[in-house]
């Protein structure tokens, strides 16, 4: 049997194209028919690589008694939550609201007029059956009673949070501060109890609130959690990449599905990292990360697919595990050895007879033994030989931002990546009127774009313009925030989650609370700030400000869940040098091309040349101030309110370059 799923691009969806049951994707077509069949609505929501999706598909979805039931009393809808987060978002908050917590997969039951009334996760099948008979009889028999339900799980999405715009103040990185050492696991690393998950965005806020205040706390917290999540399980030692959590206390134990935006944000905190504590090894640790994504999730047109799946032939990370069998089939008498005693390959293994690699107990991990990355290089091409992971390749606007922005702080064949990447966007993602498209796929574009898209996308760009000086990549995050403002931005402030010429769903309320990535209001926000460091536009100051205050009314209970608001923070209560080079050279100047390679985070950077005078001039106008010099450079300093007489060289200015600015 072959349903409607049979014509939709995502993977997931064409996992599902098969089943006995009759699924529709997310759409009028679908909803209108459940009017018209008179029927209740199944939807289900889950991705690609989501192993208790495929636990679910295989025991329900693909079971014929399930199909008869499903297809005779209710109307079923898949949706990707990759593609639709809109969608996922609203049904996780209903189902967050009904029972406490959520997850994938999402099994919702809803009225024609998409309002829910029941919400769960994962279901056997024999207690699905049970649910969806339950349901078809009170749907007869008591329907008023659902619809009841349905009206008062609406009526709660539908209230507006409640919160009053603030001015930012610095006590509330103090308390958030407080609030992670109060959980942080001193043996282990990490914040709380098992399963533990990266949140590489709090990891970036402690790094660089030790930073700016001094202490050694907050930077020890964090350093001591990108010391065990490397050293564990959760780092393919072979690979490259991390896995998407631990579920156990020491990050030995993954869940193995690896997801594009996790390597994004944790590459990030590694290079963060590299830079804050000079730990040298961070840094090679976030290019073997990127490494992996140009190896195994980057497509031949540049773009950075999803994911890769947890399962291998129907098992859980069979990919990843080892036994000694494998390393003396994989390697030299010598190398198995080696990799065997370095990594804990043993007979007993540690998951399911078999061995995840790994540094725990290795006391000398940070330096790695000669010829170590051939051996690599070996086991890498055992594993693929052996079995084969599922790869989503669908393309995501928000995601690639993510990875652009990462890909900008590497090695040069890490930023070319990052350009190519940004090209893709610009010529596939983008439509005519210069709006972002959220997916693409086998040559389709489809899905407006969405709050993280735009926000993410523009934080990208604005990576690659920090490590290019290419006008042209500030000039295309400013023209995608101009469109969040237009578009997307609440009248008390904050931005909605979805465009107000777009598919209007039965709830629009504003995400500010961190997940397993930031926030979308949140990056929003540092991009604002960034925006008006860059501009000296008052319209971008005064967007950052009511954007800072938005965010700092609703983080007031607990700042700690809004981690990357308070990065955006930071950057506005202690806000960088400006250095702007304006230059008659037709290359970047070998002293600001050397500026460039420190990546000095304190220091907005702009190039002003003879091609792009006029284009800078109308996106940051106090440029049209430092004339084009006959020949050679000239550079402007700026610190806080004092800006200095221009300078020919850069090395006039090196005492003053990495100093924070005066506020």
């Amino acid at each position: 049997m072959v349903n409607r799923l049979i014509r939709e691009k995502s993977p997931y969806l064409l996992q599902h194209a098969e089943n006995p049951v009759d699924w529709y994707p997310w759409g009028p077509e679908a909803f209108e028919a459940a009017r018209l069949e008179d029927k209740p609505v199944f939807l289900s929501i889950g991705y690609s690589s989501c192993h208790w999706c495929h636990v679910m598909a295989h025991e329900s979805f693909e079971d014929n008694e399930v199909g008869r039931i499903l297809n005779r009393d209710f109307l079923s809808v898949k949706v990707d939550r990759e593609e639709r987060p809109d969608v996922d978002a609203v049904y996780m908050e209903a189902c967050i609201a009904q029972n406490g917590s959520g997850g994938w997969p999402l099994t919702v039951l809803l009225t024609p007029e998409q309002k829910p009334f029941w919400t769960g996760t994962y279901l056997p099948k024999e207690a699905l059956c049970r649910l969806l008979r339950q349901v078809s009889r009170l749907w007869r028999q008591n329907r008023e009673a659902l619809l009841e339900a349905g009206d008062q799980l609406t009526k709660l999405l539908g209230q507006q949070e409640q919160s009053r715009p603030q001015q930012p103040e610095k006590n509330l990185l103090d308390k958030a501060a407080a609030q992670f050492a109060a959980a942080y696991d001193a043996r282990w690393g990490g914040f709380g109890a098992a399963p533990k998950f990266p949140t590489p965005h709090n990891l970036l806020f402690l790094l660089r609130y030790g930073r700016e205040t001094g202490r050694r706390e907050p930077t020890d917290m964090a350093a001591g959690t990108l010391n065990a999540m490397y050293k564990g399980g959760l780092f393919d030692h072979i690979g490259g990449g991390f896995c998407r959590y631990s579920t156990d206390r020491m990050w030995l134990v993954p869940h193995f599905e690896k997801m594009l935006y996790d390597n994004a944000l944790l590459a990030m905190a590694y290079l963060e990292g590299a830079r804050i504590t000079g730990q040298t090894v961070y840094r090679e640790i976030a290019c073997r990360t990127l490494d992996y994504v140009l190896r195994e999730l980057t497509d031949s047109e540049g773009a950075f697919c999803c994911s890769q799946d947890a399962d291998s032939d129907g098992e859980e990370g069979k990919y990843y595990l080892l036994t000694p069998k494998d390393l003396s089939e994989a390697l030299t008498p010598e190398e198995a050895a080696l990799f065997a005693a370095r990594y804990h390959i043993t007979e007993e293994g540690s998951f399911g007879g078999k061995s995840i690699p790994n540094l725990i107990g290795t006391q000398d991990w940070q330096q790695e033994p000669e010829g170590m990355e051939a051996i690599r290089e070996k086991l890498r091409a055992f594993r693929k030989e052996r079995t084969r992971l599922h790869r989503d390749d669908k393309v995501l606007a928000a995601w690639n931002g993510l990875m652009i922005a990462a890909m900008a702080e590497g090695e040069p064949r890490h930023r070319a990546a990052a350009v190519r990447a940004a090209e893709f966007l610009r010529s596939h993602m983008t439509a005519p009127d210069g709006r972002l498209w959220a997916r693409w796929r086998e040559g389709e574009a489809a899905h407006p774009g969405k709050l993280e898209d735009y926000a993410f996308c523009c934080w990208g760009m604005l990576a690659l313009y920090r490590a290019t000086l290419k006008a042209a990549y500030l000039e295309k995050s400013l023209r995608w925030a101009e469109v969040l403002l237009r578009h997307f931005s609440a009248a008390d402030g904050g931005f909605y989650p979805y465009a107000d010429d777009g598919e209007q769903l039965i709830a629009r309320n504003r995400e500010v609370y961190d997940g397993a990535l930031p926030s979308g209001n949140a990056a929003a926000a540092l991009v604002l700030v960034r925006l008006a460091a860059l501009t000296e536009k008052e319209s971008w100051q005064q967007a950052a400000e009511r954007q800072l205050r938005y965010l700092a009314g609703r983080m007031q209970d607990y700042p700690a869940g809004h981690s990357f608001s308070l990065l955006a923070m930071m950057e506005a209560f202690s806000p960088s040098a400006r250095l702007l080079c304006v230059t008659a050279e037709p290359e970047l100047p070998r002293e600001l091309e050397a500026l460039l390679k420190q990546h000095p985070q304190q220091l907005t950077i702009l190039l002003k040349t003879p091609e792009n005078a006029a284009l800078l001039a109308e996106l940051a106008p106090f440029t049209a101030h430092c004339p084009l010099p006959e020949t050679g450079s000239r550079y402007y300093l700026c610190q806080g309110r004092t800006c200095r007489p221009p300078v020919s060289s850069l090395k006039e200015l090196e005492p003053l370059l990495h100093q924070p600015a005066a506020n």
